[in-house]
């Protein structure tokens, strides 16, 4: 078994590294001046059951091109098997048809990434898992779920604890989390006039005197997470957090929960952050390194993966 590296979270790929006591493998996943990747891998793979580790984050589109080359490299090096792991697969919102004449994104690079030569893929907390179904290869979907549920453990008091999901759509997820607590679920009911703008309409459940913590895959401009959080305190919870597992953190988000009524934000290493997330005192991360390793070597000895989860 090997591991290779791309560039979207040298950080998160090292530490997979540490948790399975191996190096990475030595590579140069580089730009040619006219921003081409360039990929070339320095050890002998031939043979090998390779995992390839990027996520297709900011920059989405050059972090999925370079997993891209990076597949073709180790196809033509004659790797006996390629794993895309991606801990954030990018593109996940566009997983269905929302209007006349719009593309279905998600299946597009689920495409991309098969025909390039991958023989499975390893990510974690898709937008939707049906997306799981747009690949004609192995597809493995972690859940970041035990990770923060074991870090609520650790912060919090489950007695006056509630979980919310900041949609409906996210009520399957919020409810596996209050389920594996054994603590109560609402949920925030929101209108969406126009895409990046949320309204929150109600609140099905009653949050008043409660500690509510949001439950969510992705955080983008942050403004859902603050309005729902808004709505929360407005309706008499005593003070509102949020666990996310992908912390995409575009625009103002950083601004807003710094600005906002959130006592602080968790995300997951799933996306390497810049400074100005690693600095703002309402938001850490927790890691998930040992979960993606564990899940890698589980896939290279054959192994039950789903185990993880019971």
């Amino acid at each position: 078994m090997k591991l290779l590296a791309g560039n979207s979270n040298r950080t998160l790929s090292q530490a997979i590294a540490d948790h399975l006591d191996m190096p990475l493998t030595k590579a140069q996943v580089k730009r040619f001046a006219d921003n081409e990747v360039f990929a070339v891998i320095e050890e002998n793979v031939r043979g090998e059951d390779v995992f390839v580790i990027q996520s297709t984050s900011y920059p989405a589109n050059d972090n999925l091109m370079e997993l891209l080359i990076c597949i073709d490299a180790l196809v033509r090096a004659s790797a006996r098997r390629i794993t895309a792991v991606m801990p954030y697969f990018g593109y996940a919102r566009q997983d269905r048809k929302t209007g006349g004449r719009t593309p279905i994104s998600a299946k597009l690079v689920a495409n991309m990434i098969t025909r390039a030569g991958a023989d499975r893929v390893l990510t974690m907390d898709l937008h939707a898992g049906q997306i799981q179904g747009f690949f004609d290869i192995p597809t493995d979907n972690l859940v970041a779920t035990p990770v923060l549920a074991q870090d609520i453990r650790d912060n919090y008091q489950r007695g006056n604890l509630m979980i919310v999901s900041p949609d409906v759509g996210g009520v399957v997820r919020a409810r596996s989390l209050a389920e594996r607590l054994n603590v109560d679920l609402a949920i925030v009911d929101k209108r969406r006039p126009r895409a990046g703008e949320s309204e929150v309409m109600n609140i099905i459940g009653d949050v008043e005197g409660r500690e509510c913590i949001l439950f969510d895959d992705i955080v983008d401009s942050g403004g859902t997470l603050v309005n729902a959080a808004k709505a929360l305190m407005d309706a008499g919870a005593t003070q509102v957090s949020a666990y996310i597992s992908h912390g995409v953190l575009s625009g103002p988000a950083v601004q807003r929960v710094t600005d906002g009524p959130l006592k602080e934000l968790v995300i997951t290493d799933s996306i390497e952050q810049p400074m100005e997330v690693v600095n703002c005192a309402k938001i850490r991360s927790v890691p998930v390194a040992p979960l993606i390793g564990e899940a890698i070597r589980r896939i290279a000895n054959e192994e039950s993966v789903s185990k993880l989860f019971d």
